[in-house]
């Protein structure tokens, strides 16, 4: 979708959002699949209730895109328009054992700087692609931990009221990939509570994840990370491993051969590749276990 009214893109930019028209979502995620759409970056927070507003009146739909690192996007053009947060200066600001941190910030670099101040507890994300409004999202965690544990204080654009909010850590569900988040709340900011640690231990513990994931995952591929969640009392990745299904592809969609559970896009892929293979593994695991895995990659269609 494109706007081309120039009142409107006069009224986009009087509410300090950057209109980039035409925009690459293969460019904007990590599979490095997706079609083309205007690009609305929001620079202040506060201007969002009257950017929806303005679209909603234009009868403009929408959606909101974070770091695009789980994320699978349709091809051609794209019916809707994207919606995504610039990063703020400073984006983490620390005061005593909490981290108010921007949601546009990436997830890899806060887990760094709040390590270098001795705040520890998030060494398993170190490694764990996209922002900290989509760890937030999907209550991201690995080998053994979990954002949602630290998480105080929300800040975020509830859709559902057309207003910005503050929810307290008790008024959110945090569960395995899983949150009480609408699918249309926009994470703005969150306030986390870490443990204090030495900065040496916690760059140890940063090593140990690091090395784990360089041994089993297809690092520098792209990939959107694990496609299906673990079903309870099992691992999605080891069931499509049993049916011998690494390297299994469809076009430049591809099983990878490090990990059963990521799925990376070789070459050229698309979109329909992509989906016609997470398809034909769920169908091969569903007749083999009896099991019917589900996506933990989001799936946005044309």
């Amino acid at each position: 979708m494109h706007i081309e009214d120039p009142k409107l893109q006069t009224e986009l930019a009087a509410l300090a959002v950057e209109l980039r028209a035409r925009a690459s979502l293969a460019e904007l995620t990590h599979l490095g699949i997706g079609g083309t759409t205007d690009l609305l970056r929001i620079t202040k927070h506060e201007s969002i209730p009257a950017l929806i507003a303005l679209l909603e009146r234009h009868q403009i739909p929408y959606k909101f895109l974070g770091g695009g690192s789980n994320l699978l996007v349709g091809d051609g053009e794209l019916p809707w328009v994207v919606l995504q947060l610039a990063k703020p200066d400073p984006e983490i600001v620390l005061d005593g054992k909490f981290a108010r941190v921007d949601a546009a910030a990436d997830l890899g670099r806060t887990v760094t700087f709040c390590a270098k101040h001795d705040m520890g507890g998030m060494e398993g994300l170190i490694g764990v692609p996209g922002t900290v409004g989509g760890a937030l999202r999907m209550n991201a965690g690995a080998y053994g931990m979990q954002i949602g544990s630290y998480v105080r204080e929300v800040k975020l654009y509830r859709a559902a009221e057309r207003q910005i909010k503050i929810l307290s850590g008790d008024q959110i569900s945090f569960e395995y990939r899983h949150t009480s988040f609408a699918p249309d709340d926009m994470m703005l900011a969150v306030t986390l509570e870490l443990p204090s640690k030495p900065y040496k231990e916690i760059l140890q513990g940063i090593r140990i994840c690091n090395e784990k994931r360089r041994s089993s995952q297809p690092l520098g591929q792209k990939s959107a990370g694990c496609i299906f969640k673990n079903p309870p009392g099992a691992s999605a990745g080891r069931m499509i491993d049993e049916l011998g299904l690494k390297g299994l592809s469809v076009g430049d969609a591809r099983v990878s051969d490090r990990h059963a559970n990521f799925f990376v896009n070789a070459g050229t892929a698309s979109a329909k590749d992509m989906l016609s293979l997470i398809a034909d593994v769920r169908g091969r695991v569903e007749k083999a276990f009896g099991v019917n895995l589900e996506n933990e990659v989001v799936v946005w269609n044309a």
